[in-house]
């Protein structure tokens, strides 16, 4: 996600610091630079203009420029005005309406709008509690209707049945009528798209809009499509008036163009991001987050919320006691490698943290998410219970026989376990400093700045 963009101001960013003192001059070479790592990321012209036009009238003033550390304040201001373009603040759904609330799924055929309509199921059931009905209001794709109930299925929430031969219209009522009877909260309305933005498609969706009044129209787009998302939004705002977009495919667009561009272009906010097919695969829209991942500052908040979502806390709990009293084992060092595995790709979590975008090729060269862990996962699992808890008795006709049964090598066996070796080493050091209370203190106070809306720069 954002890659590219993030590659190249990345590089501006650092020959900003080294230089120390700044003139205007080496403002207005950086900013030529920002303008053509905007443009080559398929940012809209207009967008970028005003962004460079508002970046060189704060970054070139005497303040920046005689500061103390005037390359650092560049970058702030880059920040700033990053999160302002990508909408300022997150904008969530709006769930205060009275039940059963109405949201509108719009969107070109092919756009990812009816998986999207599943994930937001998924997501008011688990998250918000809500009791969701979701109703297919696609005559036109085959089989559409089918994959929305599967969806349902897999939600665990309820679909509409399906009657043959009813309008989409006659289909949207009926749902809001089930909704009514049947008290549901939140009642998720997927319309069918088109290749193309057409004059029937309008008028068909316009029609549902007035007659069930959604609280919520929500246009999703694929990041891929670059300029044609934002092309596509800016048509379905002017016919419909959307309330958000929610973008799917953004973990595939390296360049990020339609994501900065969007706000600006449309004035509707992003709401939701797709980040891969998986039905939990559904992120809010952070600008402030998004904005430190572009300009590699990493998104520590989104990290930790990921890992309290999919981290086992009874799992994770039994593990710190067994730390504290220096005890770590092969069987407790493969539990974290299914507990990091749940978090997704290990190139996603490490575009989180700062400044690992730098080295993120040479990590997907080394193919690490696909080759490692089911690798190490796989050598533990052809150990002995006894030798999983003591790897001490590891010896050379163990390693043999571990490295036949994993369909590894020796070599990969010794590696393993001199990894093992150096984490016990690390929490064992921990352990003696009180490292457990430091680190939570850390991150108390990490968690406390960014409640209070400082970013450290």
């Amino acid at each position: 996600m954002f890659d590219s963009l993030s590659g190249k101001l990345s590089g501006v960013f650092d020959r900003l610091r080294r230089r120390g003192a700044l003139n205007e001059e080496d403002v207005s070479e950086a900013l030529r630079e920002i303008r053509l790592a905007l443009l080559d990321a398929d940012v809209a012209l207009p967008v970028v203009k005003d962004f460079i036009a508002e970046v060189r009238e704060k970054a070139v003033g005497a303040e920046v420029l005689r500061s103390v550390s005037p390359g650092q304040m560049v970058v702030k201001i880059v920040n700033d005005a990053m999160v302002e373009a990508l909408g300022g603040t997150a904008a969530p759904l709006n769930l205060l309406a009275p039940a059963p609330l109405p949201i509108l799924m719009v969107g070109l055929q092919g756009s990812g709008k009816t998986t999207t309509s599943g994930k937001i199921a998924l997501r008011l059931r688990t998250r918000e509690r809500k009791k969701v009905l979701l109703a297919s209001l696609d005559t036109q794709r085959p089989a559409a209707q089918l994959q929305l109930e599967q969806l349902a299925q897999r939600a665990e929430v309820t679909s509409l049945p399906i009657i043959p031969g009813q309008t989409p219209l006659q289909i949207a009522n009926r749902a809001m009528d089930t909704a009514r009877r049947e008290i549901y909260d939140v009642v998720i309305l997927d319309t069918a798209g088109r290749l193309s933005i057409d004059f029937a498609l309008m008028e068909e969706v316009k029609a549902i809009r007035q007659a069930v009044n959604p609280v919520e129209t929500l246009l999703v787009v694929d990041a891929m499509t670059g300029q044609d998302a934002v092309s596509t939004a800016t048509a379905f705002n002017d016919a419909l008036g959307i309330t958000g977009i929610v973008m799917t495919r953004l973990d595939g667009d390296s360049r990020g163009g339609a994501a900065l561009s969007m706000r600006k272009v449309t004035g509707a906010p992003i709401k939701l991001i797709g980040l891969g097919e998986k039905l939990d695969a559904l992120d809010n829209f952070d600008p402030e987050r998004v904005a430190g991942r572009i300009l590699g500052m990493g998104d520590i908040v989104g990290l930790v919320e990921r890992a309290a979502e999919t981290i086992d806390k009874d799992e994770a709990e039994k593990l710190a006691k067994r730390m504290a009293k220096g005890k770590f084992d092969l069987e407790d060092y493969a539990s974290q490698l299914k507990q990091i595995s749940k978090m997704g790709s290990l190139s996603g979590i490490l575009g989180m943290l700062p400044g690992v975008g730098k080295i993120k090729q040479q990590i997907e060269d080394a193919n690490l998410d696909t080759t490692m862990f089911k690798r190490q996962a796989a050598i533990i699992g052809s150990m002995t219970v006894a030798e999983r808890r003591n790897p001490d008795i590891l010896k050379a006709s163990r390693k043999k026989r571990i490295a036949a049964g994993s369909g590894t090598s020796v070599q990969e066996v010794n590696k393993l376990l001199k990894q093992f070796d150096d984490m016990s080493t690390m929490m064992k050091r921990m352990n003696k400093m009180g490292g457990q209370q430091a680190m939570m203190r850390q991150m108390q106070a990490a968690m406390a700045q960014h409640k209070g809306g400082r970013r450290p720069f």
